[in-house]
C-alpha cells in the first residue's frame, strides 16, 4: 500500500534573499518525460523546489518525481501515487555532484572510510579515482571489492599510468622496450574491458615523470580505441604550463582520445596571469574541434609532498631516490638541493607543513617552524628531509587565477581530495571537505563571481559529458536519481587551513540511484554508492 504524506520544510527569508540574485523562471509549463494530463506515480516527490539541471540554464520552479532508481518526471505535473512529498520551497534541486579527481582509491576500501561522508555532505554522489598516474591498478578487482562491501558514493575509475608504468618497468628511467610496451597496452587493454574510464598521468612524480611524449602517446591510442579519456597531471604547473599544457592538448591529437587537464592552475609567484595564456591554448584546440577540458579545485593552496612543492625532480641531481641518504652522505649535493629549496621559497607566499614524522612541525608553517627553532627555512625542510615522508599546502596560487579559472565554460569543479575521511581531527587540505560548497555556496551564491547556473553546470553536467556518462549529471526523465537539494542560505564549506576537517552544510538531501544517503540533513549508515563501469569496447587488442 503507498502512504501520502508530505514534509514541511520552513521557509527562512535568509534562503529566498540567497536566491533573489539569480534570474529564474517562476514554472515550466509542463513535466518533462510525463503528459499533461498524466498522473505521475513516484516513491519520492520533491515539490517546490528551484530546479537548476546541470545544463547551464538559469534554475525554474519546479517538481522532481523519483520511481526506483530514476528520475520520473521533471518540472510541473500531476502526481498519482506518491509515497513521499518532501517541500523543497527556498531550496535548490540539482543533480548530484561529480567530483572528476579524488584520490579515494585506498581509504574508500576501509571499513570504517566506506562511507566517504566527507564527499556526501558536500552533495557528491560519484567520484573518480586513480588520478595523478596513482591509485589501484587491477580495476576488475577493485570494482568487485567495492560492489561486496558498498560504498557511500558510486565510483568510477582511471587507470594509473604511474602504478601502470611501475608493474612493468619498476622506477626505470628510460623508454620502454618494445616488449614493455606491447605489456602496458595488454594492461590498459584489461582495465578497459574491465570498466576502467581512461588513462591518468602524474607526469611531475616517479615514474611517470619518465615516460616521453611518444610513450604516452601509445599508451592513449590504446585507451582511444575503447573511447576513453586521457586526465593528466601535467608536466608542469609553473614555469612549464605552457609547453606542458601544450603537450597535454598533443597527446589527445595524436592519440585520438580527449584530453583532460587536471586542476587547472599556475603555480609560484612569477607565474600568475599566465593561466590565461594556458587557456588560450586550448580554447585554440578546441576551436580546430579537439575534445579538451580541465578541472579546478576552488583555493590559492595545493598540497602534496615536500618533493613535490620545494624540489622539482627533473632540477635534483638522480632524482628523488634516497635523496635523504645521499644529501648526509655528499655535503656538494646538500648545497645543491638546499640552493634548490631557497630558490621555490622565494616563489611561494607560504608553506604548511601537514604531515611531518616531527610532531611539533605539524600545523604550522615553514617560517613559523623557522623563528621558533632559530633556523633557516632551508635548513628545516632539510631536517623534514631526513625524517622521511612529510605532506604540506603550498600557498603558491592567485586569487585572480582561481577566479578566472572558474569562469571557464570547459573547467569543471574537482576536488582533488586526500580520499574518504573517517575522522573530524588531522592535518590537511580542505578542499576534502568543501571544494564543492565553496563553488557553489560562497563564489557563485554569496560572491556572484559565476551564475548559480554555471557553477552547478560545472559539478554536474559537465563532468558528466567529460566522461561520457550517459544517464548522470543532469535532472533529466529516464536518468539515474542521483539528486541534491541543498540550502543556498546555508550551503557552505566550513573546513579551513586551521581546521580542515570540518564538514561542509547546508545539503538537506542526497538521493544516489534513489535511496536517501541523507534525509532533513542525517547522513545515512547504510552504502548506496556502487561501482559505475565504462562501456566495453568489442574491438580487440592490438
Amino acid at each position: 500500500m503507498v502512504r501520502s504524506f508530505s514534509r514541511r520544510t520552513l521557509l527562512h527569508k535568509s534562503a529566498l534573499t540567497a536566491l533573489a540574485g539569480f534570474p529564474m523562471l517562476s514554472t515550466v509549463a509542463h513535466a518533462l518525460g510525463a503528459e499533461a494530463d498524466q498522473a505521475v506515480d513516484a516513491d519520492v516527490v520533491l515539490r517546490g523546489g528551484t530546479l537548476v539541471d546541470g545544463s547551464g540554464k538559469e534554475g525554474f520552479l519546479g517538481d522532481v518525481a523519483i520511481a526506483g532508481d530514476r528520475i520520473v518526471a521533471v518540472g510541473r505535473f500531476r502526481a498519482g501515487k506518491v509515497a513521499q512529498t518532501i517541500d523543497c520551497r527556498g531550496l535548490v534541486v540539482a543533480p548530484g555532484f561529480i567530483d572528476l579527481h579524488t584520490h579515494c582509491d585506498r581509504s574508500i576500501t576501509v571499513p570504517d572510510k566506506r562511507n566517504n561522508r566527507n564527499y556526501l555532505m558536500q552533495g557528491c554522489t560519484t567520484v573518480v579515482t586513480g588520478n595523478c598516474g596513482g591509485g589501484k591498478l587491477d580495476t576488475a578487482k577493485y570494482f568487485a571489492e567495492i560492489e561486496k562491501h558498498g560504498a557511500g558514493t558510486n565510483v568510477i575509475h582511471l587507470i594509473p599510468q604511474g602504478s601502470l608504468r611501475a608493474s612493468v618497468m619498476g622506477l626505470a628511467n628510460r623508454r620502454p622496450t618494445g616488449d614493455e610496451m606491447k605489456r602496458m597496452r595488454r594492461r590498459i587493454d584489461e582495465n578497459m574491458r574491465a570498466g576502467a574510464w581512461g588513462m591518468s598521468t602524474g607526469l611531475i612524480y616517479v615514474p611517470s615523470v619518465y615516460a616521453d611524449t611518444d610513450e604516452l602517446v601509445e599508451l592513449a591510442k590504446q585507451v582511444a580505441r575503447h573511447r576513453g579519456i586521457y586526465a593528466s597531471h601535467i608536466r608542469g604547473e609553473e614555469d612549464r604550463l605552457l609547453t606542458a599544457v601544450a603537450e597535454a592538448i598533443e597527446i589527445g591529437r595524436r592519440a585520438g582520445v580527449p584530453a583532460h587537464i587536471s586542476h587547472f592552475k599556475a603555480n609560484c609567484v612569477p607565474n600568475w596571469g599566465r593561466l590565461r595564456d594556458a587557456a588560450a591554448l586550448v580554447d585554440a584546440a578546441r576551436k580546430s574541434g579537439q575534445s579538451v577540458t580541465a578541472d579546478q579545485y576552488p583555493y590559492i593552496a595545493c598540497a602534496t609532498s615536500i618533493y613535490g612543492i620545494l624540489l622539482p625532480v627533473e632540477k635534483v641531481p638522480g632524482g628523488y631516490r634516497d635523496l635523504a641518504k645521499r644529501i648526509e652522505a655528499d655535503p656538494k649535493l646538500r648545497r645543491t638541493v638546499r640552493e634548490l629549496i631557497v630558490k621555490q621559497l622565494d616563489r611561494t607566499r607560504k608553506v604548511l607543513v601537514t604531515g611531518c614524522k616531527i610532531a611539533r612541525y605539524r600545523g604550522r608553517t615553514l617560517a613559523q617552524i623557522a623563528a621558533a627553532e632559530n633556523k633557516e627555512r632551508a635548513d628545516v625542510v632539510l631536517e623534514i628531509i631526513a625524517s622521511g615522508k612529510a605532506s604540506a599546502v603550498n600557498f603558491s596560487m592567485s586569487e585572480d587565477d582561481v577566479r578566472y579559472a572558474m569562469k571557464l565554460p570547459w573547467v569543471a569543479t574537482a576536488s582533488d581530495g586526500a580520499g574518504a575521511l573517517a575522522s573530524p581531527t588531522g592535518r590537511g587540505h580542505p578542499r576534502s571537505m568543501g571544494t564543492f560548497a565553496r563553488k557553489i555556496g560562497r563564489y557563485a551564491i554569496e560572491e556572484k563571481v559565476v551564475s548559480l547556473a554555471h557553477a552547478i553546470r560545472s559539478a554536474t553536467g559537465l563532468p558528466a559529458d567529460i566522461l561520457g556518462l550517459a544517464d548522470r549529471g543532469y535532472l533529466r526523465p529516464d536518468y539515474v536519481a542521483d539528486v541534491a537539494v541543498f540550502d543556498p542560505a546555508t550551503y557552505r564549506d566550513r573546513a579551513t587551513f586551521e581546521k580542515p576537517r570540518v564538514y561542509a552544510t547546508g545539503v538537506r538531501y542526497l538521493y544516489v540511484a534513489g535511496h536517501a544517503a541523507i534525509d532533513a540533513g542525517r547522513p545515512s549508515e547504510k552504502l548506496f554508492g556502487r561501482a559505475l563501469r565504462h562501456p566495453v569496447s568489442t574491438k580487440p587488442a592490438s
